[in-house]
């Protein structure tokens, strides 16, 4: 099993992305997530793997942080949802977000994700729930990556903004063009809502 690769970004292009390690190029997939901390072509960069072995293909995911990696694992047990769809609740939802939803039963929040429909998302909060209780908050940063991910005031945000309807994809991004120094979620909330008016 691969767990962890550290070389040069070769190529990028969502959702894959290659790897230089020493000489050998590694095709991986990984959530947007992941693809919003990565560095420019060429720069150092490190991740957390998964490999999936099909009859017909080995596919190797990368993270950019131990959490998500993990997060990805504990969707795969659920039943009938395969990595296609693990990748795009951890690309359309952050792991607070998801976390949050499923201790709420939050069904209308998680069809709002590509891919998933009520009978799915319905699954998914059956089947997370004992899982997500034990999760845990414990997360370890990549050497050499950022290891950050939207968390407390963020986190707030983002299901404050999901509420009122944006799209989970269209919040990550709107709270991405936020000036780092805003760390309230009021102040969050205010600056993402006057760029999505823009």
């Amino acid at each position: 099993m691969i767990g962890f690769l550290r070389g040069k970004l070769a190529a990028k292009q969502p959702p894959q992305l290659v790897m230089d390690v020493g000489g050998v190029g590694y095709e991986l997939e990984a959530p947007m997530s992941t693809f919003y901390s990565l560095p420019a072509v060429g720069a150092d960069l490190s991740l957390f793997t998964h490999l999936v072995v099909r009859e017909d293909a080995h596919i190797l995911f990368g993270f950019g942080t131990d959490r998500e990696r993990r997060m990805f694992r504990e969707l795969l047990k659920v039943s009938g949802v395969g990595p296609k769809l693990a990748l795009g609740l951890l690309s359309g939802i952050n792991i607070d977000s998801f976390l949050l939803c499923i201790e709420s039963s939050d069904v209308d929040t998680l069809v709002k994700i590509p891919g998933v429909g009520r009978k799915t998302a319905e699954r998914l909060i059956i089947e997370m729930r004992d899982r997500a209780k034990v999760f845990g908050e414990l997360s370890f940063a990549v050497p050499g990556g950022s290891g950050a991910e939207p968390r407390g005031a963020q986190a707030e945000a983002f299901g404050a903004l999901v509420a009122l309807g944006y799209k989970p994809v269209e919040v990550t991004k709107l709270l991405k063009s936020v000036d780092a120094s805003v760390t309230t979620t009021e102040e969050l909330i205010r600056h993402a809502l006057k760029a999505a008016t823009k």
